[in-house]
């Protein structure tokens, strides 16, 4: 019987998959030690959070337009926090500028959550607080996969990014908390395991205590090996860390999926080199033409920015020489526009809006071309489909091991399934298919 006094959560996640996994530590603390449970009417909460993003087109316009409408449903009584990396980097500002909200938590403060409830106007957004060996308690959204996070914090200086200004210097949480949560997440039921971090392939170059060497495909290995782990992802890996042992273990590990996210930004040298990411146009070439030598199935994805401050329209042409020889599966790509705290915002050469506008759409009509072609492909294909999502008009959703979704007519009984389709109708955003054997 359910207690009709019991505190309610609501709770809004903006953002990246590492928000994802906030929420879920967030939402975990609260029900054990302040007994909240959560709906998804905000009217009902007594708690209503905002757990931010940084990174997206205007993120402090967003924060402030939905804390505004949460301020007139909320019913008497009920506090509203706000949490995440926009967090981190306004802190104190957000009261000024919405003095209704009752507290403020950046990103790498997460276990403060029960102090930040019972604390009038708390806030805490200490981007080198140190939560890397912190036992949360379990919650998942889904009981079919666990998002894990494997490091906090990022210590690259790429110039168009905040990440590091909100979420601190980059610490490995130790390998055996982390096979801890991926062996309870199995026993739960979760077959597949998707480790998180800024730069996963970066992971054990820093512990904050003394811990067993291990770098990221070692983890891997180590993951692997725990029984009912069918499945691995990860995100995201960056290009500069991808050495031949890590491509070895990627591509020869049968429980890891066969898609990679290679972040390139941009396929020009030069602005690479002014994005401060570490590689050249060729060292990311090589990689992922190496990737697709070795695993003929792989599926990549990619980041793109677009006309960064400085960027010639024949520096804009070597990325879409990359496009036209990797041919992504699939890339998120943006014009580049400032953000607070960070090197190039203070670039003079910023590109106007009309040519970085025409370069994405140019980009992304021919990715669409490259896409269709990579579709149609998959017609007749038979790939293996691990059911995790219910869809309306008795459909069921998955990922195949190489990252397409895939949808079938069914029902409940096929979640956490994997099971084999025939692909018969592929379209660009989803593959349809009908179940065999």
């Amino acid at each position: 019987m359910s207690n009709t006094t019991q505190k309610k959560l609501f709770i809004q996640t903006l953002g990246c998959a590492m928000n994802v996994r906030d929420s879920e530590h967030i939402i975990a603390e609260l029900k054990q030690k302040e007994d909240y449970e959560l709906t998804d009417k905000m009217e009902d909460a007594d708690l209503i959070l905002i757990n931010t993003c940084s990174v997206r087109e205007k993120p402090v316009h967003k924060l402030f337009s939905e804390v505004g409408s949460f301020e007139k449903v909320k019913k008497s009584g009920a506090k509203i926090g706000v949490c995440g990396c926009t967090a981190s980097h306004l802190g104190s500002e957000i009261f000024k500028r919405a003095p209704y909200v009752d507290f403020v938590l950046g990103a790498r403060n997460v276990s403060k959550i029960s102090q930040a409830v019972n604390t009038p106007k708390f806030i805490s957004t200490d981007i080198n607080h140190d939560e890397s060996e912190y036992a949360f308690g379990e919650f998942r959204s889904s009981p079919y996969k666990s998002h894990i996070n494997i490091s906090i914090g990022c210590d690259k200086k790429c110039t168009y990014c905040i990440v590091p200004h909100t979420r601190g210097d980059e610490i490995s949480i130790p390998a055996n908390l982390i096979l801890n949560e991926v062996k309870k997440a199995a026993d739960g039921g979760a077959k597949e395991i998707f480790l998180l971090g800024q730069n996963v392939n970066n992971y054990g170059k820093r512990f904050s205590a003394s811990h067993e060497k291990m770098d990221f495909s070692d983890l891997l290995v180590k993951i692997s090996e725990v029984n009912g782990v069918e499945r691995i992802r990860f995100t995201s890996p960056h290009p500069l860390h991808m050495d031949d042992k890590f491509l070895e273990v990627f591509v020869n590990n049968p429980k890891i999926c066969k898609s990679m996210h290679m972040p390139l930004q941009s396929g020009n040298t030069k602005v690479l080199r002014e994005m401060k990411r570490g590689y050249t146009k060729e060292w990311f070439l090589d990689r992922a033409l190496k990737l697709r030598s070795m695993c003929p199935d792989v599926s990549i994805s990619t980041d793109i920015i677009v006309a960064f401050p400085g960027e010639t329209d024949a520096e804009f042409e070597d990325t879409m020489d990359v496009l036209e020889r990797v041919r992504f599966e699939q890339i998120f790509s943006f014009k580049y526009s400032p953000r607070p705290l960070t090197k190039a915002a203070e670039f003079t050469n910023q590109i106007p809006d009309d040519i970085a506008s025409a370069r994405l759409t140019r980009l992304q009509s021919r990715h669409n071309e490259i896409l269709d072609e990579i579709t149609a492909s998959q017609k007749d294909k038979i790939l293996e489909v691990y059911f995790e999502e219910l869809r309306a008009n008795s459909a069921v959703a998955g990922r195949s091991f190489n990252n397409f979704l895939v949808q079938v007519d069914g029902s409940e009984e096929l979640l956490g399934k994997t099971l084999k389709v025939k692909i018969t109708n592929p379209k660009r955003m989803v593959l349809y298919g009908e179940l065999v054997g």
